[in-house]
């Protein structure tokens, strides 16, 4: 008899993945047959003690001995609540029963840049980050969801800022493609009733029910609402919706590189006629990546800024400069677009 149905589907997602880090990792066809052997890749489950986390690190430390991957896992311990280094502790001991080697906590203090979800996932990624390079791991696992996507985008639709917004979360991203995202085709409820399955205790966060947080009011409130009114299918379409997005939001980023190039003068200048006869999303594109460029951060760079800066070239009246994050400043001269540090 296999396994239960939710387990077989956790198992086969991760399996999928450890597959894509080998087939990247493994050594050129070429090599002479006494060149050393690559390094068994290591990779990393980012596990918090909840269901998704504890599913993500049960498949990890059941399908990675049997590819020839090392498996270990990180507990971040962002100090938010009373106790939560022994919570992290809890968790660095149930990765250890899976046989997970290495496994550590790594304590974080938040900031409040960008409010406290904001600031708490930037220090959380920090910390994988450092413990990547730390152990020379070759991907971490996330165990984000379907429902988790569903989310995403809705944030993204509340926000207004574009159709990347709305292309959600990438199922790798990351410098080099060191985060992958195995569940995002997975519903909530499927780690959770795998879980169930394996007897593996899991810990709810009281944060994912705090209505102070955004996320936690949209998971309980948003979506049920939504659901009620329109049927269920809502996270399923939202998801589809994300990886529709994401292609095209890849096509038109790869578009607006081509034509960058192409709407400088000689001198490197964005030229504002040959800016005005591009395609308004092609045109934000390369605003948004020359802001980049000049030093404004990507994070804090929202849809108003490249607006604003847009109307620079589609409603020129002789405005003056536009102030951006980062103390970059865009302004209009001479029929060119500077856009550089205040």
């Amino acid at each position: 008899m296999g396994p239960h149905p939710a387990v077989a589907a956790i198992r086969l997602a991760v399996r999928r993945v450890l597959h894509d880090v080998l087939n990247e990792n493994s050594a050129p066809h070429t090599a002479p047959h006494d060149a050393p052997r690559a390094t068994t890749p290591l990779v990393l489950v980012a596990c918090s003690g909840g269901a998704d986390s504890m599913a993500l690190a049960s498949a990890l430390a059941f399908e990675a001995p049997k590819l020839g991957v090392r498996a270990g896992g990180v507990t971040v311990d962002h100090g938010l609540q009373p106790g939560s280094d022994l919570r992290a502790a809890d968790v660095v001991a149930r990765l250890a029963a899976l046989r997970l080697d290495p496994v550590e906590s790594a304590a974080v203090r938040v900031g409040r840049d960008g409010g406290p979800e904001a600031a708490a996932r930037d220090a959380r990624y920090a910390a994988l980050d450092a413990a990547a390079d730390r152990h020379g791991a070759a991907a971490i696992l996330l165990g984000h969801t379907r429902d988790d996507q569903a989310e995403t985008v809705l944030l993204g639709l509340a926000r207004g800022s574009g159709i990347r917004s709305l292309s959600g979360m990438a199922a790798t991203s990351g410098v080099g493609g060191r985060y992958r995202r195995p569940f995002l085709q997975l519903d909530r409820q499927t780690a959770r009733t795998a879980c169930m399955a394996q007897s593996l205790p899991v810990w709810d966060d009281p944060h994912n029910a705090d209505p102070a947080y955004t996320r936690s009011r949209l998971r309980h409130e948003g979506l049920p609402a939504l659901e009620k009114a329109l049927g269920k299918g809502v996270v399923e379409a939202l998801a589809r919706t994300a990886q529709l997005s994401r292609d095209d939001a890849d096509a038109l980023d790869t578009w607006a590189a081509q034509a960058e190039a192409a709407v400088r003068d000689p001198a490197g200048l964005l030229e504002c006629a040959k800016l005005y006869a591009l395609p308004p999303a092609v045109r934000r594109r390369v605003l948004r990546r020359a802001a980049i460029e000049a030093g404004a951060p990507a994070g804090s760079l929202f849809a108003r800024h490249i607006e604003e800066v847009d109307r620079l070239i589609t409603g020129w009246r002789g405005q003056g400069e536009i102030n951006l994050p980062g103390r970059v400043v865009a302004q209009r001269q001479g029929g060119r677009l500077v856009i550089r540090q205040g």
